[in-house]
């Protein structure tokens, strides 16, 4: 039996994984394009535009809205679907902050729930459970492109009459039932940042289905501005949120990409799921029927310390690493233990607005994740070849099988 690397054996893998962002010469002779035509901004070029009907159209929506950013999107498709001041929205404790940041600028008040122990997703137990009646909106974070239970939470928000919001940051490409996620609820936003698996560096897009509210979005992103209206008529009270023409050429580039991007992540993700899964210990995230694509923004295990022979998650981390295979462990703690949220450090809307005592929140499987049972590995990795997956398979199950060296 080999030897560990990190005890002084050979290394299962040497070879550097697929690099990220990945470009070639298409989007340096789109960038250059729009240098030369002088026309740099939305108001005078035209990329943006094409940007929005083409990802609108990949995700089967009929609107999209290009902003700045993911963090952006979400603001503005909260405040165009009506959430405002004291307003309740339930999101999950297992997310980014700007899945709960967003709410508070519309100065709304976030409510957090536990998520699913094995799909990492937004429980409709657990928010069925925290509807009162002050809640407007649910915002589920569709996790790495893994569908929520929409079915569940549409049935809750026609019961209770509440808005859903799609946190679709991690979902291009992604499907609930057939349909691209972001505008199977009223509204959802998407980011364009450098990590994500189609990037213009920054940038944001808020897409629907509701003609009324992708009206309200794109007044709000391009200063209270209306469409075909007069340009120093201003109808609501926007920022400037306008995505660049040069950020919209390199999109459109990347987007070529998407479609057989996202088919070898699916592919690779699919053997991992196979391989890894048959290792005690690891267990692959739970795939429902309804999830007919994913975008796979990282490949995430639940690991079992137990099961793996009394190994922590950090020194399995640390062997693996050592075989060139580098895994992480996600979030150090739910958001609601941010400074952020255990002070409330909001200003002094806290004089108009009953806040909760965010220090007594408690979401069980959103603590048990961030303090050992789960392990994510880049999306970057997943585009690989079929040999570099047995490369990851191979380490694992070399790893578990010194589990015994590694307590």
């Amino acid at each position: 039996m080999s030897t560990l690397a990190m005890n002084g054996g050979t290394p299962v893998r040497s070879k550097p994984w697929p690099g990220w962002p990945m470009h070639d010469e298409t989007e340096k002779t789109a960038l250059l394009e729009v240098l030369e035509s002088g026309r740099w901004g939305r108001l005078s070029g035209d990329r943006v535009a094409a940007f929005e009907q083409a990802f609108a159209g990949f995700q089967n929506a009929r609107y999209g809205i290009a902003v700045t950013n993911g963090t952006a999107a979400l603001e503005i498709a909260l405040k165009a679907a009506g959430i405002d001041i004291g307003d309740e929205v339930i999101v999950p404790a297992y997310t980014f902050v700007a899945t709960a940041t967003a709410v508070l600028q519309n100065n709304a008040v976030p409510v957090f729930v536990d998520v699913e122990p094995d799909t990492i997703n937004i429980d409709p137990k657990a928010v069925e459970a925290a509807i009162t009646p002050r809640t407007r909106a649910v915002m589920p974070v569709h996790w790495l492109g893994r569908a929520c239970d929409m079915d569940g939470l549409t049935a809750l928000a026609r019961k209770h009459n509440l808005v859903i919001i799609e946190d679709a940051c991690h979902c291009w490409g992604s499907q609930w039932n057939g349909k691209g996620l972001g505008a199977v609820g009223a509204a959802g936003g998407f980011s364009f940042q450098e990590s994500k698996n189609i990037t213009g560096g920054e940038g944001g897009m808020i897409l629907t289905d509701d003609e009324a509210l992708a009206a309200r979005a794109f007044s709000l992103h391009h200063i209270g501005r209306l469409a075909g209206r007069p340009f120093y008529e201003h109808a609501l009270p926007g920022g400037n949120y306008r995505m660049t023409e040069f950020q919209a050429a390199v999109l459109l580039c990347q987007l070529a990409r998407l479609e057989e991007q996202t088919l070898t992540r699916e592919r690779n993700a699919a053997f991992l799921n196979a391989h890894l899964g048959a290792i005690p210990g690891l267990t692959p995230l739970r795939r429902e029927p309804y999830m007919t694509r994913i975008s796979w923004h990282a490949y995430s295990l639940i690991y079992d310390a137990e099961r793996m022979g009394g190994v922590v998650r950090e020194r399995w981390m640390e062997a693996m690493a050592a075989e060139g295979v580098p895994f992480w462990s996600g979030y150090p703690h739910p958001l609601y233990r941010n400074p952020l949220f255990r002070d409330r450090a909001f200003g002094r809307i806290l004089d108009y607005i009953d806040f909760p005592d965010y220090r007594e929140v408690e979401c069980p499987v959103s603590e048990a994740l961030c303090r050992s049972d789960y392990v994510l590995m880049g999306h970057p990795t997943l585009l690989g070849t079929e040999e570099d997956m047995r490369d990851i398979v191979r380490a694992a199950e070399k790893v578990a099988q010194h589990a015994g060296e590694l307590r």
